[in-house]
């Protein structure tokens, strides 16, 4: 006998895998839907939708998708560490083309003739691209640039990025102002408050088929949002833990004490928006390494940094399968190339039988101690190896310098009162 039998639910309602039926209209994701929308009725539609990890987003951009017109033809592309021939390629696979052995000038120009193309047929084209945050600053002047392909009356794509609040950050860089010049709108997607969490909850277990109320009782509430901060994603982890737990005691209602029950089996601590810790984080964040983290990859397409990557000790696995720590998507790249073996005082590469092999410079090596600034090939990509460590030592030697010379300054600022 499952939970769903237990409470009388159809299905599952707090599952995390993204599901339009299920999504809650807060009035943040009505007006970022409006948003997006948008891009369809105008002609220079460019939208920009940020939002934190697990707020929703991509349940939104499925649902924008799901009611679309026959009218629109749209690409979304959701891999984005990529080059910009790689990223044009990846929208061209999109709108059904085969461009792999295309140069940059040849595939601008099937672009370019594809739009023309859908125009004239009455078609509106939309390209959505989806975590964003990670598009090279290259990337975003490349996409700058095709935003504005154009007939002899308006333009012909529309586009909406969607991503993590990185990429405001990224957007509002002096570099790429051209960019900013061409978004016509932007909104950013907070946590639900505590009524709009306690609507949320009903709203899924509702759709899932639930006749009672409410599941849960009106005291876990505030628990709830104290350990998930309103964000989606913690929600439905933590209050399907918590069905679990009222489930395993026979209970017909989750209560406060299934709600402790969850939090302890998740082993969480209340959220950080809630504690005041965030902007602490953000500090240390912005002047010392991520704790624990001691080895940082920069992977390199082209002479160009495209992603970076940090890592505590432990065994991370590279290839150009999506589930691994070190995701390269490459035709050179075997599903699972190679492995680093992170250890407390070095890093190790190791070949696991891939079919082009590691290298070092021109040396093909099966098995290798990184050392601080290596350059490891694999295919047309390069991973460059950093030692954290030897950054925090400099960090901490940087931050007692600094209290020492507070101490002197406070000393000298002590002796010119007593002398006078």
């Amino acid at each position: 006998m499952s939970y769903l039998s237990h409470f009388n639910l159809q299905e599952q309602p707090f599952r995390l895998t993204p599901d339009p039926d299920f999504l809650y209209w807060s009035k943040q994701h009505a007006r970022a839907k409006a948003y997006m929308e948008s891009t369809i009725w105008l002609a220079d539609g460019f939208v920009v939708i940020t939002g934190e990890i697990g707020s929703g987003k991509t349940t939104l951009l499925q649902s924008f998708l799901s009611e679309l017109d026959d009218d629109v033809v749209y690409a979304v592309i959701s891999q984005t560490q990529l080059t910009q021939t790689e990223f044009l390629q990846s929208i061209l696979t999109e709108f059904g083309f085969k461009p792999f052995d295309k140069h940059k000038v040849e595939l601008l120009d099937m672009l370019n003739m594809f739009l023309i193309e859908q125009y004239s047929n009455g078609k509106k084209v939309v390209l959505m691209v989806d975590e964003a945050q990670n598009l090279t600053r290259k990337v975003l002047e490349e996409i700058r640039l095709i935003s504005g392909i154009e007939t002899h009356k308006e333009k012909v794509l529309r586009i909406i990025l969607a991503g993590q609040p990185e990429l405001r950050d990224k957007l509002d860089k002096p570099g790429l102002r051209q960019l900013m010049q061409r978004v016509r709108l932007r909104f950013h997607l907070g946590p639900l408050d505590r009524r709009e969490m306690s609507e949320y909850i009903d709203h899924r277990l509702a759709i899932a088929g639930c006749e009672k109320e409410s599941l849960f009782g009106k005291d876990t509430l505030e628990t709830i949002y104290r350990y998930t901060g309103g964000v989606p994603r913690l929600i439905n982890t933590l209050c399907d833990t918590a069905l679990l737990c009222a489930f395993a005691d026979e209970k017909d209602v989750v209560g406060l004490d299934d709600v402790l029950a969850a939090v302890k089996e998740l082993n969480w601590e209340e959220h950080e928006s809630n504690t005041g810790i965030r902007e602490k984080l953000q500090h240390l964040q912005q002047v010392a390494p991520e704790n624990n983290h001691v080895t940082r990859i920069d992977i390199r397409a082209d002479g160009e940094v495209i992603n970076e990557l940090t890592f505590p000790p432990g065994r991370v696995i590279i290839g150009r399968s999506p589930d691994n720590e070190i995701y390269i998507k490459s035709k050179f790249v075997s599903r699972h190339h190679a492995q680093l073996i992170i250890g407390d005082d070095d890093c190790m590469i190791e070949d696991l039988n891939s079919t082009n092999g590691v290298f070092l410079g021109e040396k093909q090596v099966k098995k290798h101690r990184l050392r601080d600034g290596d350059v490891v090939s694999l295919g047309v990509h390069e991973l460059v190896y950093y030692d954290l460590r030897q950054d925090e030592e400099s960090f901490e030697d940087q931050l007692e310098n600094t209290i020492d010379d507070e101490v002197d300054d406070d000393d000298d600022q002590d002796s010119a009162i007593n002398e006078t």
